[in-house]
């Protein structure tokens, strides 16, 4: 029986069909705000895990999968860009240093516990000038993802190493959900 994906983002969804992983998609609803003085763990913790009971509460019998990534630069963390000037302003921040993206896994069943866990990958960008962050962001790309910009899109040219997980950074750490759809003898 396929899983539940508990998100509409086309980048998880290609990821598991990447990786050969049967699901469904059932988007969760949830308020995504952040709370005062909350550390981007605990965030990314508390979103996946809300989207994977919020799932769970309609459905029966099915195991279900949700997830949150957001980026990290100096303690700040960067979601999605609100407009064109904050994408810019966040690249800002990305251009020419290291920065961490950060994932939570959470997989539960209607009425059953919830396993969370969190995958980190560091990524360095290349210095970019003022002209390559306008025509990035003119490509539209940056507006739908954390931290303004798709690492498997026009932004690779700005990727100068990355320590981890690639698909992390892509939206969904396709190891991790397999070890954990394993430990739960559903592969």
């Amino acid at each position: 029986m396929p899983i539940v994906l508990a998100s509409a983002s086309p980048r998880r969804a290609e990821l598991l069909r990447a990786a050969g992983i049967e699901f469904d998609v059932l988007p969760a609803h949830i308020d995504e705000s952040a709370r005062e003085r909350e550390t981007a763990d605990a965030y990314v913790r508390r979103i996946a895990d809300a989207k994977a009971r919020a799932v769970a509460a309609r459905v029966t019998d099915r195991i279900i999968l949700a997830a949150d990534t957001t980026v990290v630069v100096d303690d700040e963390m960067l979601a999605k860009p609100i407009d064109d000037d904050d994408a810019k302003r966040m690249l800002r921040m990305l251009s020419g240093r290291s920065h961490e993206v950060l994932t939570a896994v959470s997989v539960g069943r209607a009425g059953g516990a919830v396993l969370t866990e969190i995958e980190r990958t560091a990524v360095e960008f290349a210095a970019m000038t003022e002209f390559e962050i306008d025509w990035y962001v003119e490509t539209g790309e940056p507006r739908d993802k954390a931290g303004a910009y798709a690492i498997q899109g026009y932004a690779s040219r700005f990727v100068t190493r990355i320590d981890g997980s690639y698909s992390n950074v892509v939206g969904l750490p396709i190891a991790l959900v397999y070890e954990i759809l394993k430990g739960l003898t559903m592969l």
